[in-house]
């Protein structure tokens, strides 16, 4: 899930390529919406980090990476929950 994904207004976490490759949107919890914003606020500040370090770019879905060379820098395609390692795909 990345971080464009989640609709805040809405309440709403898009489901993709569930079961049976369908895809819907389900709720996001009144309960859970603080803690979560509060998780992507420490999450972005590693991001930002990690760009300065000349890391934080993630893999684009199709040739998305190609039509758009700087989105895989930008926090709106950053994973909601990064692995906690650094690594390089070679």
């Amino acid at each position: 899930m990345r971080v464009q994904d989640i609709d805040f207004t809405r309440n709403e976490i898009p489901v993709c390529n569930g079961k049976g490759a369908k895809y819907w949107k389900t709720m996001l919890p009144e309960l859970l919406k603080k803690p979560l914003q509060d998780h992507m606020l420490k999450a972005r500040t590693v991001h930002e980090r990690d760009l300065a370090e000349g890391w934080g770019w993630v893999q684009m879905p199709d040739a998305l990476d190609r039509k758009y060379p700087n989105a895989p820098a930008d926090w709106h395609w950053q994973w909601v929950f990064p692995q906690g390692n650094r690594w390089k795909n070679t």
